[in-house]
């Protein structure tokens, strides 16, 4: 049976993204990429909400960029082997590996996924996962808090309904400053 777990890269206010979009402040090198592979080996299906899929996407042909690093096409070759679910009403089609669009995701059908999974499934994009957390489907969170404050933006918890009690499970400081914060949710 595979946890649902949830986890993004975020400001030290809880942004995953400042008040133009932008997320030119992240601090992701080659030892945090490395740690994020090895995140991205232990899902089996990661699901995403429309705007966050259409971010990820571009990992699809990196493998074979010549121009990327070694710890990217190492990501990418990870991302194209997991099991992908895009929950949207507006996109027409998906085209990139291992991939499904479905227009919802019930409770029964969360329940199902996580007794056949093989491994863990995460549930990427803010707005997706609140929904998740509301109904007490996410087991995990992961952050990984880059030491910037940018005011505003897009928040990583928008709306989880209610008080969300988590515990802390695991702490990875990295040295260029970004700390990586694993955490179950208490039910």
């Amino acid at each position: 049976m595979g946890k649902l777990t949830f986890g993004m890269m975020c400001s030290l206010d809880g942004y995953i993204s400042d008040a133009n979009g932008k997320f030119d402040w992240g601090q992701i090198d080659e030892d945090v990429h490395a740690f994020a592979n090895a995140e991205q080996a232990r899902e089996s299906t990661t699901i995403y909400g429309r705007r966050m899929f259409e971010t990820m996407a571009a990992w699809d042909t990196l493998a074979e960029d010549p121009d990327v690093s070694q710890v990217e096409r190492d990501f990418a070759a990870l991302w194209r082997k997991t099991d992908k679910i895009v929950v949207s009403r507006s996109l027409a089609q998906v085209t990139t590996t291992r991939t499904r669009l479905v227009r919802e995701l019930t409770a029964g059908d969360i329940e199902a996924l996580k007794a056949s999974s093989r491994g863990d499934i995460s549930v990427s994009g803010p707005t997706l996962a609140a929904s998740y957390m509301r109904q007490g489907f996410v087991d995990e969170v992961s952050l990984y808090y880059v030491p910037v404050v940018v005011g505003s933006g897009r928040p990583a918890f928008p709306d989880v309904g209610s008080l969300l009690k988590l515990e802390r499970i695991e702490v990875r400081p990295f040295n260029n400053g970004v700390t990586f914060m694993r955490f179950a949710v208490k039910k």
